[in-house]
């Protein structure tokens, strides 16, 4: 059965309302002025207080303020019962943290009402707080169950944007950081002993890339660059050990895809030594359609240096075959843009 508080100074309206109450299932406990009313609140914890303002000794304003500022009665839900009826009065208590405010003369009905609404809310809320806390543990394991939590969470770490062409990091410089990236594409790439370049890998929004050794010294093996404005997600190793060690299952999805960049560049060497000309390039069309735009029959805006440093051509040797993909229709070229045209044709060329 809840429990009811209800301060009112008048003897008649009290003791009235009381029985109303108490016939609607109630259990109800009186008090007379607004001081009596504030100490049997603390006393008794009810489930709601219904309460008086105009009162001696404390007026209703009074009694919330007072139970407001306890921490066992502040959540009691409070109901103010008054003849006054100005605006001012009930902007006033609502102001002071009143959940409703009814004027006399009241039907039961409407008091009735305004109780089990209070009571309802009261209610729903207590199960709430309750299922947060009793999952809370579950959901704070379940918090990086897949990449894609992994990708949400990652950004509340560094965000650091590069303009398109400048460096991410260096060959040789010390790997500190795992990257995410969330706008852009970038490409890791490295120099043969003639300077040449030769791009290793691209990345795309949603990738991950670096170094993903937890060794403190350990230095980045290649060059990474922006291809366009880019924006990224950087966490520290340390960070990211952390992430891991709490999180198994994502520590396997994340060796998976990073394997599977590493089995990319294997493939590219193998294209790059035994593969035609015209295969090399098809490829590498591919490749970057693939990454850059998602849908291979969008345009790409790629430089003609980037396409032979994938292929592993001379930028000549790139042109040309460009040049005779367009002539066949395969592909359209437009100034730096390339559109591709055939898609299955540019897969079966060998």
């Amino acid at each position: 059965m809840k429990k009811i508080l209800f301060i009112e100074d008048d003897t008649v309206v009290r003791e009235n309302t009381a029985e109303l109450l108490e016939l609607s299932d109630y259990e109800v406990i009186t008090a007379a002025n607004g001081k009596s009313g504030a100490a049997l609140a603390k006393k008794e914890l009810p489930d709601i207080v219904v309460c008086d303002i105009m009162m001696p000794e404390m007026d209703g304003y009074g009694v919330l303020q007072t139970l407001a500022e306890d921490p066992a009665t502040q959540h009691i839900p409070f109901i103010f019962l008054s003849a006054k009826t100005e605006h001012k009065d009930i902007r006033k208590g609502m102001d002071l943290g009143a959940d409703d405010y009814l004027t006399k003369p009241f039907e039961e009905e409407e008091l009735i009402s305004a109780i089990e609404s209070r009571m309802a809310k009261v209610s729903i809320l207590k199960k709430l707080r309750e299922k947060e806390e009793t999952s809370a543990p579950e959901e704070e394991e379940q918090q990086i169950a897949s990449l894609n939590d992994l990708r949400e969470f990652v950004k509340g770490y560094e965000e650091q944007n590069y303009k398109s062409g400048e460096t991410i990091y260096e060959e040789g410089k010390q790997s500190n950081h795992f990257f995410f990236v969330d706008k852009g594409v970038v490409k890791s790439h490295q120099m043969d002993q003639y300077g040449k370049e030769l791009i290793t890998s691209l990345y795309k929004e949603g990738d991950f890339f670096g170094n993903l050794s937890f060794q403190k010294t350990t230095a980045y093996k290649e060059y990474a660059t922006a291809m366009e404005d880019t924006r990224l997600y950087a966490v520290s190793k340390e960070e990211l050990k952390d992430i891991l060690s709490k999180n198994s299952k994502i520590t396997f999805d994340l060796i998976d895809v990073m394997g599977e960049n590493i089995s990319g560049i294997k493939e590219q060497l193998l294209e790059m030594a035994y593969g035609s000309v015209r295969k090399k390039t098809a490829r590498t069309i591919l490749l970057f359609s693939q990454k850059i735009r998602r849908f291979p029959t969008q345009s790409i805006r790629i430089s003609r240096s980037d396409l032979a440093s994938v292929a592993g051509m001379a930028s000549e040797t790139l042109i040309r075959t460009l040049s005779d993909f367009k002539k066949e229709g395969i592909i359209e070229i437009e100034g730096r843009n390339i559109k591709i045209l055939d898609v299955e044709t540019l897969k079966k060329i060998s």
